[in-house]
């Protein structure tokens, strides 16, 4: 039985091969048919009987999500929607949190593996271990959908469907909001204020976000002194933008007003609490991203309470419900789109209640 191993997951793994160069909101590249000739390093393929996969496509099973930092709201609330779809098809889902930690990460895919999963989607903790997981899932007949931040190769070619946020386009809607509000409030030529930007440069998807912040910002605000934009790279967590923004802000006391954004939420929230504690939190301005923790800060604090003034809002749920989705097209043997990308849109304390609707309570 395990030597019959090629034909649905065949085209799932060949048009993993596809590129993701020239990716843009909205725009998918549709996964490329399987083909007959193998590659020498050609990965393991599902070549089980035709039989097995359609019962594995119709019959009732788990779904695993696997998230590389399941105790942060975004990874909470993507994992709920996820679970919504997966419920509604009539099967389990179990949703894993693999702590930042490889191993922990690995040890996920192996129970998923050993319990027979139907499929997974998941978010990877370290991107080099991409193609150990794809194989690993690949010879136990398992499907993989990765969600917000891709199973790729080093040279960014998808080895799985991907669902996320295109980020660059929400990075520059950041950069080019923070632009607006510097020249509105005359800081553009200020020499007391600095820009920081929050950065993550070992996680692909947070690259383009960084990148498209600084170039929009740049481009609107030409005359901001470049010696006054600041970069710090964290990993994601709140504790550690505190940290980086926190010794940033230090090495500066010259700058009194700060401009903030940064590659996710829970690092902008960082720089929150770090300007509070700095006594600076007045004249500064932070952006987020996702808003899925900026509109704690309005509910709690009013708009004038908080200098996280403004936040890119993408839905999580539609992440974690289009993940399974795609999960399961790929399941029943669709072909289905390398990319899927999910729309975004700036939301401050005078609009978030109405563009998040039940994710601003």
């Amino acid at each position: 039985m395990k030597k019959t191993a090629a034909l649905v997951m065949a085209a799932v793994l060949a048009a993993s091969l596809a590129g993701c160069s020239g990716f843009d909101a909205g725009e998918t590249t549709a996964a490329p048919a399987a083909t007959e000739a193998k590659p020498a390093d050609a990965k393991p393929e599902d070549t089980r009987p035709a039989e097995e996969k359609a019962d594995q496509a119709a019959g009732k099973g788990v779904v695993y999500g696997i998230y590389k930092a399941g105790d942060q709201t975004w990874f909470i609330d993507e994992g709920a929607a996820a679970q919504k779809v997966v419920e509604a098809q009539g099967d389990e889902f179990i949703y894993v949190d693999a702590k930042m930690n490889p191993e922990e990460y690995l040890k996920a895919i192996d129970n998923a593996i050993a319990n027979k999963a139907k499929g997974i989607v998941t978010c990877i903790p370290d991107q080099t271990m991409s193609q150990a997981a794809v194989d690993k899932c690949a010879e136990a007949g398992i499907p993989m959908v990765a969600a917000d931040d891709a199973l790729q190769k080093d040279s960014g070619e998808k080895l799985a469907p991907w669902v996320g946020i295109d980020a660059y386009v929400i990075g520059a809607a950041n950069g080019e909001w923070l632009a607006k509000y510097a020249k509105d409030n005359g800081l553009e030529t200020d020499p007391e204020c600095g820009f920081l930007l929050l950065t993550m440069d070992t996680v692909s998807s947070c690259v383009p976000r960084a990148d498209g912040e600084f170039d929009k910002f740049t481009e609107l605000c030409p005359d901001f002194p470049e010696d006054k934009i600041y970069r710090a790279d964290y990993d994601g967590t709140t504790d550690k933008g505190n940290t980086a923004a926190t010794a940033v802000i230090t090495a500066h006391p010259e700058i009194k007003k700060w401009l903030v954004t940064g590659a996710n939420e829970e690092g902008t929230i960082g720089a929150v609490r770090a300007l509070e504690s700095a006594g600076l939190d007045q004249d500064a301005c932070v952006v987020g991203l996702g808003g899925y923790m900026a509109k704690d800060e309005w509910n709690d604090k009013g708009a004038e309470g908080t200098c996280m003034k403004a936040a890119t809002y993408f839905s999580s749920d539609s992440v974690g419900a289009g993940s399974v989705e795609v999960l399961y097209d790929v399941i029943a043997g669709k072909d289905v789109p390398m990319e899927t990308a999910v729309p975004a849109v700036i939301v401050t304390p005078e609009n978030y209640k109405e563009v998040m609707g039940k994710a601003a309570e």
